[in-house]
């Protein structure tokens, strides 16, 4: 009884994928805490990313500020922003692959959960 199709049993399924699915959660919450950093020119600009992609700060050196030149700012910014996000998309990624790996995802759909 409980036997699908192929001889599969739905029971033990559903229960995988609800550990799975607590597992994810619990990951997601641990994923908020956890933090990496990433910079531009050589460390004048500095931004902190969260696992749940969030920008926790931004820190710019004054040697960065040329009242002359607001657009190399800018972009040291964006830059620096932007590798914070896919530094902390591939940290999300790498722990929720240890979730999902055995599953046969394709990759990149980690980032999905």
């Amino acid at each position: 009884m409980g036997k699908g199709f192929g001889g599969m049993d739905f029971g033990k399924m559903m229960k995988q994928v609800q550990k799975m699915q607590a597992d994810m959660m619990k990951l997601q919450e641990e994923l908020a805490q956890k933090t990496v950093e990433a910079s531009a020119g050589g460390g004048a600009v500095r931004a902190v990313v969260s696992g749940s992609l969030e920008l926790k700060s931004l820190t710019i050196d004054a040697a960065a500020m040329d009242p002359d030149d607001p657009e190399m700012l800018q972009d040291l910014i964006v830059a620096c922003v932007n590798e914070g996000l896919r530094m902390a998309r591939e940290m999300v990624n790498a722990e929720m692959s240890k979730i999902t790996g055995g599953l046969g995802l394709p990759s990149g759909m980690t980032g999905m959960f």
